[in-house]
């Protein structure tokens, strides 16, 4: 009686895919603009999907669900890259005024740059040359594992670990991070 459930649920699946990934696609794209992009996050979505199968009730307001993790990766995104963006402008000294305020405010980015650069040199040594080609390169995940030649599972789990302990080493600056945020944002 399982194997029938798991197998309904499989297919179920199966249908899902092949009947709104394009839907889903086109969806990504329009808030993206970016057709690989777009593409990595609906196959995120799907990937997430099929972990969470045997809990996921595949019912009318599936497709509700899929177009609305579609909606939370990509708004997700944007962020991520609006603030890649803006730090990779301050490091090469191209930042448009955004960083011109106070000494104080350099004083404090030139402060908070350097615990920066220590917390990722602490970082075990694979996971800081994965994290620095995602922050630093930006590249995805996808093109981390083809150019290390490790599955992008492995690029996934090395940036959750050098996440948290940029996190841990960081905490006390947290503060800092956000008020320098905030500030740039109303400039």
């Amino acid at each position: 009686m399982t194997e029938l459930k798991k197998k309904d649920k499989s297919e179920l699946f199966l249908h899902l895919f092949h009947t709104c990934y394009e839907k889903l696609h086109r969806y990504a794209y329009t808030l993206l603009r970016d057709s690989e992009e777009a593409n990595d996050i609906v196959q995120t979505v799907f990937a997430r999907l099929w972990e969470k199968r045997e809990t996921v009730v595949f019912e009318e307001d599936i497709k509700g669900y899929l177009y609305r993790s579609v909606h939370n990766l990509c708004m997700n995104n944007i962020r991520k890259d609006g603030a890649r963006d803006r730090y990779v402008s301050y490091k090469t000294g191209n930042a448009d005024n955004s960083m011109q305020g106070p000494t104080e405010q350099h004083t404090l980015a030139r402060e908070l740059e350097k615990h920066i650069v220590q917390a990722t040199s602490a970082l075990p040594e694979q996971c800081r040359v994965i994290f620095l080609k995602s922050r630093e390169e930006g590249k995805k995940y996808a093109e981390i594992a083809a150019e290390l030649d490790i599955s992008v599972k492995t690029v996934e789990a090395q940036m959750s670990k050098a996440l948290k302990l940029m996190r841990e080493r960081l905490a006390d600056y947290l503060l800092t991070i956000f008020l320098l945020l905030y500030i740039n944002h109303l400039l």
